[in-house]
């Protein structure tokens, strides 16, 4: 693959938009479809996780290469093909500016490489990507390196929302590039809100909430009074779910008929749950979906609304 062709790969998110899939397309319904949610490959984080020294460690990262690896092949046998592979953040584990981000990052790339090209590539900021606190200068090195952080693109008649969620956790030093996003996405919800979608779905890297709207703030979630105005904005405009990552388990839960999901990571695991992929399915009333782990079969969809079947697994 050429240089060129590699940047296309990783820079389709240009213009708050995605152009894999023209928009005056996609906007019509057009029948059941799935895609493939994975979230935290975080390049580096299991070492670094199993030495206790998760601030500056992150030296090998082999096994995420490998639990990627595989990921990418199970992405890849599924037949039909998914309508897109969207990542949730926390690509690489090593912050804007410590070391071993830039390897972390290439050796990301070389085997996403490998991904079908018939099956687009989607890209969510975390908080390893941009930091914790983000600033103008880490949101131009993502955005130089995987596209812009924040977009939106339709799929036949469904919108799609790519939130950059550390505006929601902290933007005390890119406080204008906040209000952009906030900005634009009322704009996005106003169209969702007039129903002009068939659904809307949002894909960021932090969750509004692990289990329950009012639960306390953690390191994990967003504090309570951005999620329950986040909450009621999505809910209010018919938004039907949001999917993320970042608790390095599954979880999730429904307020105001939103549907929170927390996908668990393609890499390192905090709780019980196994590397793996989670599988969406779209159909004209509701959204479906389950996560596969790399010790079951990951699940396709067949032409048959809500029927699923297993026909890959990692291996």
């Amino acid at each position: 693959m050429s240089t060129a062709e590699a940047r296309g790969v990783f820079h389709r998110a240009r213009g708050r938009t995605l152009d894999a899939f023209p928009s005056e397309k996609e906007r019509e319904w057009k029948g059941p479809f799935y895609f493939i949610q994975g979230a935290d490959p975080q390049f580096g984080l299991m070492k670094a996780w199993s030495t206790g020294e998760c601030d500056s460690g992150g030296d090998e990262w082999g096994q995420e290469t490998r639990l990627t690896e595989q990921a990418v092949r199970a992405v890849n046998r599924l037949n039909p093909k998914p309508k897109f592979f969207v990542l949730c953040g926390d690509l690489v584990h090593a912050m804007p500016g410590m070391p071993w981000r830039k390897e972390q990052t290439e050796d990301l790339q070389r085997v996403l490489r490998d991904v079908d090209s018939e099956i687009p590539l989607v890209f969510v900021s975390g908080n390893h990507d941009v930091g914790n606190v983000p600033t103008p200068e880490t949101i131009e090195e993502f955005q130089q390196t995987w596209g812009d952080d924040y977009f939106s693109f339709w799929v036949g008649g469904v919108l799609f929302l790519v939130l950059n969620s550390q505006f929601l956790y902290d933007a005390s030093r890119c406080p204008a590039l906040k209000q952009a996003q906030d900005q634009w996405l009322d704009q996005q919800l106003s169209i969702a809100g007039q129903r002009k979608c068939q659904h809307a779905i949002v894909f960021q890297h932090i969750p509004l909430f692990l289990e329950s709207i009012d639960e306390d703030d953690d390191y994990f979630n967003l504090s309570k009074p951005v999620r329950k105005e986040m909450v009621d904005k999505l809910s209010k405009a018919g938004v039907k779910a949001v999917f993320s990552g970042h608790y390095h388990r599954n979880a999730g839960g429904i307020y105001q008929n939103l549907d929170m999901v927390v996908s668990s990571a393609i890499g390192c695991q905090l709780g019980k749950d196994t590397h793996g992929l989670r599988v969406v399915v779209v159909t004209a009333e509701k959204i479906v979906h389950r996560n596969s782990s790399c010790r079951q079969p990951l699940i396709e969809y067949k032409s048959v609304p809500g029927r699923f079947v297993n026909l890959c697994s990692f291996a």
